[in-house]
Order: structure tokens, then C-alpha cells, then sequence
């Protein structure tokens, strides 16, 4: 399996002086192309911190992250914006739909920041849509929609630029337990199906058992980096 990321030495520190913060304190990790990872750890742990330099949200104190033998730390934020359009997929816990647009809408949205055509963009959009199976939900607002059809239009919308890396920030923290396990089940068909690597962080540990390996963050310091032994089987 060819590496994706690499993380060698990573810090972050918020602040300056006695009120600075080590959020991350020398992190190395490295992901291959095509996994699915969950990250976990205790609220401060630096989870967060982690993940937002993962998606190029944020920059690192020191130390060195390559994303698919990029130099990411010496991209300006013009250059991480540009990487995080073209590659990368981000899915929320919230959602974060547009209230008073259509699913369809919704979902073309990133393709409307890549200069696509109106009917290049209902093309794919719709295209998204019924492979995470809402064909008949285009016109649906989001009040109009469940919980679970709502993430996964949110879902429809990451990976309509059919970005090979999916980031996905508590994407089951509003749902209920069937539709947990959906959610869950379409992300590990995107996974293995289409071979898209996922990087999650969830607080469940009946969530993270969906992912393939398991890394719990601990004082900003990777606590453990291990196989899942015990992965829930998908249903599909």
C-alpha cells in the first residue's frame, strides 16, 4: 500500500509565552492510500487540532506533513485551499446544508467553485446522489429530509469532485443508532467500492469499529496506532 500522509515530528502550539499551548507535541504518522481510519481520544487530547492540519485547515507549528509527496507545511493558504478543492472531502456532524436548497443544490455546490457547466454540474450531482441512494430526493429541502438522508446528501456533496480523501468529523454525532449504522455501512462501501481513504473522528467506540485501523490521540502525542481486530462487518 503506497503512503499518503506522512507526519514526521508534527507540533502545534496556540499561543505565546507562559500562556502558549502545545496542542500536538511531536506527531508522526503515516497513512497508506485506500484506508479507513479512526481517530479517538478524550476532549483536549488533540484530536481536532490533528485532524484540522490533516484536512489543510490549519498549518503546524514545526515539523514536516507531506499529502501525496506534497510539502504541505510551505503552501500558502491560496495552495492549501486549491489542494483541499481538488483532493480532499469533508463531511460535518451538523450537516452543514443550506437550509432553503434543494439536495441537488446542495450537492453542486463544489462543483459551482470549479467552474462547471449548469448541466455538467446537475449531471454529477445526481450522479452523487443516487450512489448514496437518494435518486428521488433531488428537489427535497433539508427540512423535508431525516437526519440520516441529510448526511447523506452531505456525503453526496463530498464526494461529488470525486476527491480521493474523505475527512469526516463526528459524521454520525446526531444520529440515531439504525441510522448510524447506514451512515456507516455507505462509508465503508465508498471505501472499499470506490477506494477513497477515510479519515474519521468519532468518540463511539461502536463507530470507530467500522474503520480498518484504530489511532487514539493522548496529550497531543499518538496513545496507540493499532489494527482493528474487531471490525463491525458492513451489512451491504
Amino acid at each position: 500500500m503506497s503512503s499518503l500522509i506522512e507526519l514526521r515530528d508534527l507540533t502545534k502550539t496556540y499561543g505565546r509565552g507562559d500562556a502558549a499551548f502545545k496542542a500536538l507535541r511531536g506527531v508522526d504518522m503515516d497513512i497508506g492510500r485506500g484506508e479507513f481510519i479512526a481517530v479517538m481520544g478524550p476532549s483536549g487530547s488533540g484530536k481536532s487540532t490533528l485532524m484540522n492540519l490533516l484536512g489543510c485547515l490549519d498549518t503546524p507549528t514545526s515539523g514536516s506533513y507531506r499529502f501525496d509527496g506534497i510539502a504541505v507545511e510551505s503552501l500558502n493558504k491560496d495552495q492549501r485551499s486549491l489542494l483541499r478543492r481538488h483532493a480532499l472531502g469533508f463531511i460535518f456532524q451538523g450537516f452543514n446544508l443550506l437550509a432553503r436548497t434543494s439536495a441537488l443544490e446542495n450537492v453542486e455546490l463544489p462543483l459551482l467553485y470549479r467552474g462547471y457547466s449548469r448541466k455538467q454540474r446537475h449531471d454529477l450531482a445526481r450522479k452523487a446522489l443516487a450512489s448514496v441512494g437518494l435518486p428521488d430526493k433531488e428537489r427535497n429541502t433539508p427540512s423535508e429530509l431525516s437526519g440520516g438522508q441529510q448526511q447523506r446528501v452531505a456525503i453526496a456533496r463530498a464526494i461529488v469532485t470525486n476527491p480521493g480523501t474523505l475527512f469526516a468529523d463526528e459524521p454520525t454525532g446526531n444520529l440515531d443508532t439504525r441510522t448510524t449504522g447506514e451512515v456507516m455501512d455507505l462509508l465503508c462501501r465508498l471505501n472499499e467500492d470506490l477506494g477513497i481513504t477515510v479519515i474519521m473522528v468519532t468518540h463511539e467506540d461502536e463507530v470507530a469499529r467500522y474503520a480498518k485501523r484504530i489511532i487514539h490521540v493522548r496529550d497531543g502525542l499518538i496513545g496507540s496506532d493499532v489494527a482493528n481486530p474487531r471490525r463491525n462487518t458492513p451489512t451491504h
